[in-house]
């Protein structure tokens, strides 16, 4: 590889195309190969093998190896460390599984199932539970021996962004929680929480301006003693008689919310409007904590997505399956500046489409092009995309002045004219009120 390098770089600028295809024929044999062989290689050469893995994907691997479940995988998982002897020895020769004496480890999580009001109607209300669905990131607090870590739901350690909750930490045990900033009695929109995320370090400023909070939710071990094998409603009594004991200012409890039927259910998530809550978690009262996601014990059941018809401006290629397609958009809605109707970007989307609208998509995209800015596309103002989106928020790092929380391709209307899209106004006036500590059904 190497040496081919070297011959294409001793090549002038000047030279000519076919010649340098020539080349690459006889001197890597492309002809030899079949149709995947040549993909391959030339993935390798241009750089662009890049195929995304879920991080679940590679732990089933992992535990195809030695036939083991994947939850025990799981569950060492984050105590691994090069050169793995350990997970080999009891992967393929039968010694016991790796255990991690460090403190402050990690413990894989459990996750909810989506459920909608017909589902719902099969269960016997009386045998779940209740709670929001904080619009926050999901987080472990684990501490002991100690060590005191915070982490994000995939494991990752952000201490080092949130240095306010880890001093914070003055507890032996490990908890599950929601990441959110907030304000007195108020979370603040998720856009709030984005300016700590993925930093290295925290400003002064920053911690000022964007106070970090955890709002608990489960508590996994406490002192020593694992209790994830207890039923929620055990767990939770301990968790409530824990924070009763000893208050924590940058730490408090996630209400749960009382309700008597499903039908009542559905009128206070339809009644909860303000920012900061994306819907409800039910969890069974019976339910131990199980890592990995589980049918049957834990459900979400999130608000309505709101919808908005926008127009796309841009779009660019994807990454690793999607490399060949233009799958990145970037779409806007209307404002009047100084007289006069433009559009303003208010978003880009990834997802929500099926693989024959993106190919359709990418087609549109190609035959509509009026200009180029490196690997990006202007196309003509021409299509409307009805977009979803979990949330909206101000954002001043925004030229249109908002900011959108997960939005994607709800459907492409090629039945509306552009000009019918919506404006930057009628966002503005999806705007929340600030979520406050007193919330609708909540105990």
């Amino acid at each position: 590889m190497q040496a081919f390098a070297r011959l294409l770089d001793s090549l002038s600028f000047e030279a000519a195309r076919n010649a340098k295809l020539r080349l690459i024929e006889t001197y890597l044999r492309l002809d030899a190969l079949d149709s995947t062989g040549r993909w391959a290689l030339l993935k390798l050469l241009t750089g662009a093998l890049r195929v995304g893995v879920s991080a679940r994907l590679a732990k089933q691997a992992v535990a195809n190896i030695g036939n083991q479940p994947v939850d025990a995988v799981e569950e060492i998982w984050h105590g691994l460390a090069p050169p793995y002897r350990p997970l080999f020895d009891w992967l393929l020769q039968g010694a016991p599984p790796p255990r991690s004496n460090a403190g402050g480890a990690f413990l894989p999580p459990m996750l909810a199932n989506p459920v909608d009001r017909a589902e719902l109607d099969t269960f016997d209300p009386a045998h779940f539970r209740a709670e929001w669905k904080w619009d926050g990131i999901r987080v472990q607090v684990a501490a002991s021996s100690g060590v005191k870590r915070l982490y994000s739901r995939a494991g990752d350690d952000i201490s080092k962004a949130f240095p306010d909750i880890v001093e914070a930490i003055d507890f032996d045990g490990t908890f599950d929680g929601e990441l959110l900033v907030r304000r007195e009695d108020a979370v603040a929109p998720f856009n709030d929480l984005q300016q700590r995320l993925n930093r290295k370090s925290v400003t002064p400023r920053m911690l000022k301006e964007h106070p970090a909070h955890v709002r608990l939710y489960d508590v996994l071990q406490l002192e020593g003693e694992d209790l994830r094998g207890l039923p929620f409603d055990q767990r939770r009594a301990r968790l409530e008689a824990w924070m009763t004991r000893t208050p924590r200012a940058r730490f408090d409890l996630s209400p749960l919310v009382s309700f008597r039927d499903w039908a009542h259910l559905a009128e206070l998530r339809e009644a909860m409007k303000s920012d900061g809550i994306e819907g409800l978690i039910l969890k069974r009262a019976d339910s131990a904590y199980v890592a990995g996601r589980p049918r049957g014990p834990w459900f979400k059941w999130k608000r309505d997505p709101m919808l908005a018809d926008c127009v796309l401006m841009y779009a660019q290629r994807g990454h690793g399956k999607r490399s060949s397609f233009y799958s990145d958009f970037t779409f806007g809605c209307w404002r009047e500046v100084e007289g006069r109707r433009e559009l303003a970007p208010v978003g880009k989307a990834y997802s929500g489409f099926s693989d024959e609208e993106l190919r359709w998509l990418d087609k549109w995209v190609r035959d509509h092009t009026t200009d180029r800015f490196g690997p990006v596309r202007e196309v003509t103002q021409d299509l409307v995309l009805e977009v979803a989106f979990d949330g909206i928020a101000r954002s001043s790092r925004h030229k249109s002045g908002v900011a959108l929380r997960f939005p994607r391709i709800h459907r492409v209307r090629r039945d509306k004219p552009a000009v019918e899209a919506d404006t930057v106004d009628d966002l503005l006036r999806l705007l929340p009120e600030p979520t406050r500590n007193t919330i609708i059904g909540s105990t």
